[in-house]
């Protein structure tokens, strides 16, 4: 156990940086999932809508589709099974893996996403994007590339 004197605490420019990162993730998902809300959609329902409408043949294996979204497979399924009573998603067997299930992205589910892109495209440019300069969104971008590529191999390393 670390005590207080071993605590390489924040200092004040550090605690406004970390509270200000936590209060834009925080408001900024809380304002895109309340612009899908029309569309009866949330956030991990449009995650799961990209990555497989982004997918080869519209389709993703459950396990990648997991480890993309970052749900445990419990989770993943539970949301799969709600997106399928939505007519969004379908699950279709693995035939190289009788164990396997690929999640697929039906028509009504197509449609439903080339529907909801514009209105989230303008959603995350009008909150997010459109706020910064081009060169600060750049400066932005670059600044947090190695806390992604970071956490990207720690996640890897499990």
């Amino acid at each position: 156990m670390t005590t207080d004197s071993d605590t390489p605490w924040l200092t004040d420019q550090e605690q406004r940086a970390w509270r200000t990162h936590l209060d834009v993730s925080r408001l900024l998902m809380h304002q895109l999932e309340r612009d899908l809300q029309p569309f009866g959609l949330t956030n991990n329902d449009y995650e799961i809508l990209v990555n497989l409408s982004e997918a080869e043949d519209r389709r993703l294996r459950m396990s990648d589709l997991a480890a993309s979204t970052l749900q445990s497979k419990s989770r993943l399924s539970h949301q799969i099974t709600r997106m399928e009573n939505a007519g969004l998603v379908r699950r279709e067997s693995c035939e190289s893996d009788r164990r396997g299930l690929y999640a697929v992205l039906t028509d009504e589910g197509w449609d439903t996403m080339r529907r909801v892109a514009p209105h989230h495209v303008t959603s995350v440019r009008r909150h997010f994007i459109d706020l910064f300069a081009p060169e600060d969104l750049e400066a932005f971008r670059v600044s947090l590339a190695p806390v992604a590529e970071h956490l990207r191999e720690r996640r890897s390393a499990l």
